[in-house]
């Protein structure tokens, strides 16, 4: 008896045409955008902690707060670390290394043409450089990591002509002037899915600093911790040895020492709080649909008075009249789920796709199961809500009122 609703519901909603697809619109809309912005969402968030380049979880970074301008991290501060802070917390306990760095803006010629691009310091000192590629995770497509001067490693994007600034492609033993002063091309790394270490010139610290002339200032100071489990002891230490040498009070603090859980935490938190919000206004769509389908089923009510009391002057219990409203208010949820689902599905899908392409991410686009389920569970359960009232509104119809209309 029951099954025979579905049929009943799905005859009237054919039945009323087009009312029953604007009604099926406003749904269709919420749920689409919800689904979409959600995909979008999870999508920027992939692509985004992708962007982290680093291997190792046992690398605590260390660098100066207090900026006086834009630039790469560590950059353009008030008080700078040095290499003596870095040699002082290489004497910690739980300290393996403790590596100084400077990521530097230079610029390049190549092919008669001039890019601005970074610059990133590798150790002089073999171990520390091992343990800088190491970190990085760095490979190289072509050639081989820096090892001797004179020769850089480039970033993979600078291997592909659309992408190099260069109109070119560049590659392994090519002479590249880095202000002014030629170097050679000694390896080209592995596409990392990262806009900033697929656009990285890896060269001797040395080298950089008689291009730059830094000095002892240093950017960023890669901790590598002995054991990981000793990350957040060995960050309080640091804290509290750096807080001695620049001589500044608990909270206000002058640098930050940052583990890699706490820095993809802080950014999804932020990315988490977005999304969050934008499905927050989404969702006003939803809300407009249920009120449509509430509107919708009582004009329906009204029109089917005829109907509804030959259907209680044949026996037609109150009950059976209550589900058959309800279940065609819920068909009509359904389809909106459906069509907004499959529409936000792919939006965000491709959506993701286009992201990756623009930030030079190579995440995998996920279609979201969970996700599809809970929005059809969802549009459903709207459309069973909105339809309660006009459902019971049917049910205290008197049939023989009903009946002469």
């Amino acid at each position: 008896m029951k099954r025979d609703y579905f049929f009943l519901a799905l005859g009237n909603l054919r039945h009323r045409g087009l009312r029953s697809w604007l009604t099926i619109l406003g749904i269709f809309i919420g749920i689409a955008a919800v689904v979409s912005l959600i995909s979008l969402g999870g999508g920027l968030k992939m692509a985004v902690n992708a962007q982290f380049g680093l291997e190792s979880t046992q690398v605590i970074t260390v660098q100066a707060g207090g900026l006086t301008g834009y630039g790469p991290p560590g950059t353009g501060v008030v008080n700078s670390l040095t290499r003596q802070d870095a040699e002082a917390i290489s004497k910690l306990n739980n300290v393996r290394a403790s590596i100084p760095r400077n990521i530097e803006t230079i610029k390049l010629e190549y092919n008669d043409m001039l890019v601005i691009g970074f610059a990133g310091s590798i150790p002089d000192d073999k171990e520390q450089r091992n343990d800088v590629y190491e970190t990085l995770g760095s490979e190289t497509i072509m050639g081989k990591l820096t090892d001797s001067p004179g020769k850089i490693v480039l970033g993979n994007d600078f291997s592909i002509a659309e992408k190099s600034g260069f109109d070119k492609a560049v590659r392994v033993g090519s002479s590249i002037k880095i202000n002014g002063k030629s170097f050679e091309v000694g390896g080209i790394l592995k596409k990392e899915g990262s806009f900033i270490f697929d656009r990285i010139i890896l060269m001797m610290d040395s080298e950089l600093n008689d291009l730059i002339k830094y000095g002892d200032n240093v950017d960023i100071i890669a901790v590598i911790v002995k054991d990981k489990n000793l990350m957040d002891e060995t960050k309080e230490d640091i804290e509290k040895l750096l807080r001695e040498r620049r001589d500044v009070k608990p909270g206000e603090e002058d640098f930050e020492a940052s583990t890699p859980e706490a820095m993809m935490g802080t950014v999804n938190q932020i990315l988490l709080g977005v999304q969050i919000f934008i499905v927050l206004i989404a969702s006003i769509s939803i809300i407009v649909g249920a009120v449509g389908i509430a509107n919708t089923m009582i004009t329906s009510v009204l029109e089917r008075k005829k109907e509804i009391g030959a259907m209680k002057a044949v026996g037609a219990k109150n009950s059976d009249i209550f589900y058959i409203f309800l279940i065609e208010a819920g068909m009509l949820g359904l389809v909106g789920g459906i069509l907004g689902a499959a529409f936000g599905t792919a939006a965000g899908y491709f959506g993701t796709i286009a992201i990756n392409n623009f930030i030079g991410s190579q995440i995998s686009p996920k279609i979201n199961f969970m996700l599809i389920f809970l929005a059809l569970a969802g549009s459903f359960l709207i459309g069973t809500l909105s339809g309660i009232l006009p459902a019971l509104r049917a049910t205290k119809l008197n049939p023989v009122e009903a009946l002469r209309g």
